[in-house]
């Protein structure tokens, strides 16, 4: 199993930057990617940012130019850098792991999640 412990989150205002920590511990080896969501109230749970294990990132539209994803493998610690916040990023932060089984196949963790509130 995997544990994921998030932090980072507040209170800032429009135009503002945070940074964002996603904590693992557990099998932390068998972890395949990290993810980033968001989830507003009212709205969906949408996927920000993924980096795996290869190195490889992906960032969907809603973060692509604000937002980086990176981790420290010593720490099993992936971060989102968030900048030029706008209200619309309000939500609540989550991360996600993707774990490999040892039945080949993948399970995911999630973590509970930070709250981000952008004030205009």
């Amino acid at each position: 199993q995997v544990q994921l412990v998030e932090s980072g989150g507040g209170l800032v205002q429009a135009g503002g930057s945070l940074s964002l920590s996603c904590a693992a511990s557990g099998s932390t080896s068998s972890i395949l990617a990290i993810a980033w969501y968001r989830q507003a109230p009212g709205k969906q749970r949408e996927l920000l940012a993924e980096i795996r294990t290869s190195g490889n990132i992906i960032y969907t539209n809603s973060a692509k130019g604000r937002f980086t994803i990176s981790r420290d493998g010593a720490k099993n610690t992936v971060y989102l850098h968030m900048n030029s916040l706008n209200p619309e990023d309000t939500a609540r932060y989550y991360c996600d792991a993707e774990v490999q089984t040892s039945f080949g196949s993948t399970q995911n963790y999630w973590g509970q999640g930070t709250q981000v509130t952008v004030s205009s």
